[in-house]
């Protein structure tokens, strides 16, 4: 099964990094910024992102749209200060393109300010490693 991981942040806080940076040590893929076309045609892709007034950047849904024929499913991670996912906007995004989106996702909070000081956690960086490698058992 081919895999690519892709991330985007605007964060100085490195939270979308950090979760990119796990789920590469789990699977064995390198992490990418959302600037980098896929160079071929991937099963799954890692998307790992974080809410940005509402809705993920349109940096990723750019990169979606570049790549929309090489990407066989996406697969949803984020983090979120206030703890909301960016599922429902990435499937509108995937959905306007005719990509498939896992109905599993991995979300957890990341600080911001000094809210949710110390998120991600190590715990929760095990997590993601976890639910990375569970995609790619199934």
């Amino acid at each position: 099964m081919k895999t690519a991981i892709r991330f985007f942040t605007r964060s100085k806080k490195g939270n979308t990094l950090k979760l990119a940076k796990a789920v590469s040590e789990a699977i064995g893929a390198e992490a990418v910024d959302v600037s980098v076309d896929l160079a071929e045609s991937v099963d799954k892709l890692f998307l790992i992102n974080a809410m940005y007034a509402a809705d993920v950047d349109a940096e990723v849904k750019n990169f979606l749209a570049r790549n929309r024929d090489n990407i066989g499913e996406i697969v949803n991670m984020n983090t979120s200060a206030s703890g909301a996912s960016t599922w429902k906007a990435v499937k509108r995004a995937a959905d306007q393109l005719g990509i498939a989106l896992s109905g599993k996702e991995f979300h957890c909070r990341g600080s911001w300010i000094f809210i949710n000081k110390g998120l991600p956690s190590a715990d929760d960086l095990n997590r993601a490693k976890g639910f990375a490698s569970s995609v790619l058992e199934e």
